[in-house]
């Protein structure tokens, strides 16, 4: 029995040689292995390709030379980091498959607004709110923003909401195809609200905020249609869905004629406050003609009248006799009497 337990115990002893032998002939081979090719693949976009797999490839030659490199030399970690620090890469993927070509899968970021700054600049935005650069190939077809207050690389936090509103709003539109086509263009105002030039149809449609935009949307379609239908889509000059369950519809021409009264109403009422002040100012100052002389009577008059009066108090007076003083008689003062006693 001792002898197979031995015999078992050399086999194992064997059979771990030979598994660490065959484990480093595999290792030696793999270090001896060279690249023998790149194969690229990019998703993540639809009709546009803003980054292309020669872009890919330069990048990852600037960081390794890959091909008929040797595989362990290859730093795939590194060229992963280089080629996720481009704008327009979401991901990078690489790695080496059983016949040693190198799999590079990339996700290209996905555009979902182009955004026009009231200084001028532009860039594109994506769904995740990243600020995307132009690119020279090509122009995304995706919603267009204009007047978009601030081009600073770090936004204010109003600023900041109002790129949430803008991505918000460029998804939506990008996922329908309806609104794809009939969006022109947005209009962002001072109060940050939005304002919708349509493609066809000349009109302005006052969104408002980016809140409840689907509901905004579906409101919007759903009187396009009975629009279309009934009175055609030029009969409104304005369009207003900001408000809950309801679309203002202003009609063409009724607008300005309210601008109209109104303007005629503020003219006749400065005509009005003008012949008012006319009116005063020509009016007549009345005139009092005073008698000087017989006013210097009056006054003369009014003099004699007070000397009288003063006189007559100063004799009333004189005339007042005073108190007389009536003196006591003094008292008589008792004498000092001597009595004798009986002795």
């Amino acid at each position: 029995m001792n002898w197979k337990k031995r015999l078992v115990q050399v086999l194992w002893l064997l059979a771990g040689i030979g598994t660490i032998v065959l484990f480093g002939a595999a290792m030696q081979q793999k270090n001896h292995k060279t690249c023998v090719g790149v194969k690229v693949e990019i998703t993540g976009v639809e009709d546009h390709l803003f980054i292309d797999e020669n872009d890919i490839l330069a990048i990852i030659n600037s960081k390794s030379i890959v091909s008929n490199q040797a595989t362990s030399k290859i730093d795939l970690r590194a060229i992963e980091m280089a080629l996720e620090g481009t704008a327009w890469v979401k991901k990078a993927e690489l790695f080496f498959d059983n016949k040693q070509v190198l799999q590079v899968k990339i996700v290209e970021r996905q555009p979902v607004a182009r955004v026009f700054t009231a200084e001028g600049t532009s860039f594109y935005v994506d769904s995740n709110g990243l600020r995307l650069p132009l690119s020279e190939k090509l122009s995304a077809r995706v919603p267009m923003f204009t007047n978009f207050p601030s081009d600073r690389p770090v936004l204010a936090k109003p600023d900041s909401l109002l790129l949430e509103s803008v991505v918000a709003l460029g998804k939506y539109i990008v996922a329908d195809s309806f609104w794809m086509a009939q969006t022109a263009q947005i209009a962002i105002t001072p109060q940050a609200t939005f304002e919708i030039i349509p493609t066809l149809g000349d009109q302005i449609i006052v969104f408002g905020t980016a809140d409840d935009y689907a509901a905004k949307f579906n409101r919007l379609y759903t009187f396009y249609k009975k629009a279309w239908l009934q009175n055609g889509i030029n009969t409104y000059e304005k369009l207003d869905v900001q408000f809950n369950n309801q679309v203002v519809a202003v009609k063409r021409g009724t607008a300005q004629i309210a601008v109209d009264s109104a303007k005629a109403k503020a003219m006749l009422q400065m005509n009005l406050d003008a012949l008012v002040t006319d009116s005063v100012r020509n009016m007549p100052i009345p005139t009092v003609k005073i008698d000087s002389l017989k006013l210097k009577k009056q006054i003369v008059s009014i003099n004699e009248k007070k000397k009288l009066a003063d006189n007559k108090i100063k004799n009333n007076k004189k005339n007042v006799n005073p108190l007389s003083i009536v003196k006591k008689p003094a008292l008589a003062k008792p004498k000092a009497e001597m009595k004798k006693f009986g002795g």
